[in-house]
């Protein structure tokens, strides 16, 4: 169920409503939700619901059983834990991948042999409850938190569908409390709930979908463009995998709100950053702050040398650039990004903005507006093998950017003269302005005139419902 479509405008108010009139019994509103997720998660595929139950059943069976004080039985549990999930995960997802770059391999060596691919569909979501179940087990194991032995709020944990399907990837520390505690009715949460799912819409619906349309004619026909054209291409992409992915978490977070609820918040405005180690500290924050904690950290962090920090770092981009989906291109991506890292983190400057950019100022500096502009440019160069269909794909494109610059003029300017560039600038605008809050419709204090913010409200509402194309789009990270 996209949460785009009519079926979840439907499915969240019933939900909602039934919800809270099960206020007085906090088990109730657990099971509603329970169900309520399984309903969600099944729409896609019913058959994939075995994995997420089997999934939560391992993960709450080795919690309990990590109470035992014999250590040897205990890191026997961990290690399942992890062989488990980490091996659907493979299977999954990953399996072909290894055999076609297995049977690659030795085509090198002139040896041709053919072995079966699985014909199977990868479950939507997969990485991230599996990450999230992982790290439960993980943190037991650490004594960082006390198992729990309420099942139905382990298993809604898991599975609870605002953040389900794409994040934020949720710790068991932070969220799973939460079920454990009765909750009330908040106006002012659930109000402002309302506004940054309107706003994820927003971003999702008016530009993403949009920049999709125009992203996907540059870079299919990429032989036949300019390199203006291309460079645009480019741009398009980085709004719009922002604008998708953001704008999930926006509804994530927001429909969270309403059943109160409180989820990280899991981008921080990251193209305002002044340069790459700040974009990674504000860009799908639940995923980099994983990676920091369980594989970053017990690597052995940046203690030690030179050469211990630039393993290390190597080895969380390029596993977080695997994470995103069984594919080289992917893996170049995480590649590139550890470049742009390694010399700020030599230098000692990767931590050098940890403030707002611009802050208690309307506009930023020339120095900032420089930065700003260069590291989103890194960043955008960065998504061309992200968004490729393969490596060659990705090196012609980037190839014809350097070629064909004074061709046809007109052509760029026709993409320009898109109104979708209009709502980008207004994305820009709030999202600037806003860029200390939580969202970029956060705008009670910043507008205190109620008619103006309620216009505001309804136009992007109206924009939303006129510019949704006619079959809901899915979102991009559904398919990591």
């Amino acid at each position: 169920m996209l949460f785009n479509s009519i079926e979840f405008a439907l499915f969240l108010p019933l939900v909602f409503l039934f919800y809270w009139l099960f206020k007085k019994s906090r088990q109730s509103q657990n099971i509603l939700l329970l169900v309520a997720s399984y309903i969600f998660y099944g729409w896609w595929d019913w058959r994939f619901l075995s994995l997420i139950f089997f999934s939560s059943i391992v993960d709450y069976t080795i919690g309990i059983g990590l109470l035992s004080s014999n250590e040897r039985k205990r890191k026997l549990l961990l290690w399942t834990s992890i062989v488990v999930n980490l091996g659907i995960l493979g299977v999954f997802k990953y399996y072909n991948f290894f055999l076609d770059s297995f049977i690659d391999a030795f085509k090198w060596f002139g040896m041709e042999f053919s072995v079966s691919r699985l014909n199977i569909i990868l479950p939507v979501g997969i990485s991230f409850y599996t990450f999230q179940t992982l790290s439960y087990s993980i943190d037991v194991y650490k004594r960082k938190m006390e198992p729990t032995k309420d099942i139905i709020s382990f298993f809604t944990f898991v599975s609870f569908f605002p953040q389900l399907v794409a994040g934020p990837i949720e710790r068991a520390s932070h969220l799973l409390p939460q079920f454990h505690k009765a909750r009330k009715f908040d106006y002012k949460l659930a109000s402002d709930g309302m506004r940054q799912i309107l706003w994820g819409l927003f971003k999702k619906v008016v530009i993403a979908d949009n920049c999709a349309i125009l992203a996907n004619d540059i870079f299919e026909n990429y032989e036949i463009m300019n390199g203006p054209v291309l460079a645009l291409g480019a741009f398009y992409f980085a709004i719009q995998i922002y604008c998708d992915f953001s704008g999930y978490s926006d509804i994530a977070i927001g429909t969270s709100r309403l059943f109160g609820f409180d989820l990280m918040q899991n981008f921080s405005f990251p193209y305002f950053s002044r340069n790459i180690g700040e974009f990674w500290r504000r860009w799908h924050i639940s995923l980099s702050t994983w990676f920091r904690d369980y594989l970053y950290i017990p690597l052995g962090g940046s203690r030690g040398g030179s050469s211990r920090k630039i393993r290390n770092t190597m080895i969380i981009f390029l596993v977080s650039g695997f994470w995103h989906g069984a594919n080289w291109t992917f893996i170049i991506w995480g590649a590139i990004n550890a470049i742009y890292f390694l010399p700020l983190l030599l230098a000692g400057k990767n931590r050098n903005f940890v403030d707002i950019p611009a802050e208690n100022k309307v506009f930023a500096s020339f120095k900032e507006i420089r930065q700003i502009l260069l590291t989103f440019g890194l960043v955008c160069f960065a998504w061309i093998f992200f968004r490729a269909e393969n490596i060659a794909h990705a090196i012609d494109y980037i190839a014809g950017m350097g070629q064909r610059v004074f061709e046809n003029p007109g052509q760029p300017l026709l993409f320009l003269t898109k109104s979708v560039n209009v709502f980008i600038l207004v994305l820009i605008v709030f999202e600037w302005f806003h860029r200390s809050k939580k969202h970029g419709l956060q705008i009670d204090k910043t507008i205190p005139n109620r008619i103006v913010r309620g216009t505001i409200y309804i136009s992007l509402a109206v924009f939303i419902v006129l510019m949704a194309p006619k079959t809901a789009a899915s979102f991009i990270y559904f398919q990591f």
